[in-house]
This record gives structure tokens, C-alpha cells and sequence, in this order.
């Protein structure tokens, strides 16, 4: 982001507390376009990320997206990508970005107390070499980054990490845990999506 693409009400905000000069001088030394080493790290040893897409009617969604360690994959300095996995059938996020592409990523680590956001413009893929080990994959998404806002630690509590989810693929010749439906979904789940007790 440069300067030029604040909005005018952003604008406004900035004028009105006095941090416009501020808001200029982030976008042109601390805003870019490609990933450094630390960046990367943090993407790449993630377990979660919270994605932010917009429909064709501007209406927001914020989802999060969990995998296990290194199920998102930086495949070059402004590229990444992840597998999206069986979630309730809804598929609003992947909807949203095959209608109106553009993403915003937020990747927090709570123990270390970092975090960064990552902008672009995604695309839904069948397949890649990166998704290769992720078989439990429905669809996976490609990124290609346009701007990058890292973060300070403000406000960032530290947590600790317990333990993996049940519902998270462990490897490919694992059968993932099906969600906890109830009886009355019976007769509208697919056979796929279908818990044992529902079989």
C-alpha cells in the first residue's frame, strides 16, 4: 500500500488524530510486496490463520483455518498456498473467492507474541506440487501476495499451545474425524461428510 491508496475517510481519521505523516512514512518503509525470511517462517510454521473474504454483494466473512504444522506453503517470495479441508459444506470463503478473488490473511503466533497481515489475490487450484502431501484436501487456494503489513506485539497476549484438533488430517493414510453431526442432518449429509453414528 502507498500512500495514494489511504481512502478519504482514512484520511479523515488520520487528520483528525494527527497521524497522517505517520500513516505516510509506515506505507513507504514498512508496507511491501514481497515476504522476508522471518515472515515466511512465521507462515510456513503456522497451525492456524484467519481469512477474510467479501462476496458480490460486499458482504464480509472472517473465517479461520487450521491445519497441521506447515499446511500453508510459501512457494516464492510473493506466492503462497493451502489446502482447504472438509468444513461444513457452506464453502462461503471459497465462494467468495471465486467470485471476487482478493484476501486478507492474518497469521498469529501467541507464544512468540507476532503476527502479520498478508493482502492478495487468490485463486481456487485442484492441484499443485506444494498440496502434494495433503491429501484431506477438498480444493487448495494460491495467493499471490500484493502488500504485507507486519505488526507490532501490542495487544498480542501470549498464549500456549496444548494440543492438535481430533478433526485435523495428520498424514495421508490417516481418515480424518468427522464433524459431530446430529440426527436431524441425517438426511442431508453426503456420504462423505457422514460421522459413523450417522452411517
Amino acid at each position: 500500500m502507498s500512500a495514494p491508496d489511504y481512502t478519504p475517510p482514512m484520511r479523515a481519521l488520520q487528520d483528525r488524530f494527527e497521524t497522517r505523516r505517520l500513516a505516510d512514512k509506515i506505507a513507504e518503509h514498512v508496507f511491501h510486496e514481497e515476504l522476508k525470511e522471518d515472515e515466511a517462517d512465521l507462515i510456513t510454521n503456522a497451525m492456524f490463520f484467519f481469512m477474510a473474504t467479501t462476496d458480490a454483494y460486499g458482504r464480509p466473512q472472517c473465517s479461520y483455518k487450521g491445519g497441521p504444522r506447515g499446511f500453508v506453503k510459501v512457494i516464492g517470495p510473493a506466492e503462497l498456498v493451502f489446502p482447504l479441508y472438509e468444513g461444513n459444506g457452506l464453502y462461503l470463503s471459497a465462494g467468495n473467492i471465486a467470485d471476487k478473488s482478493r484476501v486478507g490473511l492474518l497469521f498469529i503466533d501467541f507464544e512468540a507474541q507476532k503476527r502479520t497481515r498478508v493482502n492478495g489475490v487468490a485463486d481456487l487450484i485442484d492441484d499443485h506440487p506444494a498440496l502434494v502431501d495433503t491429501a484431506a484436501a477438498q480444493l487448495g487456494v494460491r495467493v499471490r501476495i500484493t502488500d504485507i503489513h507486519p505488526n507490532c506485539l501490542r495487544n498480542v497476549h501470549k498464549m500456549q499451545f496444548v494440543e492438535t484438533s481430533s478433526y485435523t488430517p495428520k498424514s495421508d493414510d490417516q481418515d480424518v474425524e468427522k464433524a459431530p453431526w446430529g440426527e436431524s442432518f441425517r438426511d442431508v449429509l453426503p456420504a462423505h461428510m457422514r460421522p459413523a453414528h450417522l452411517r
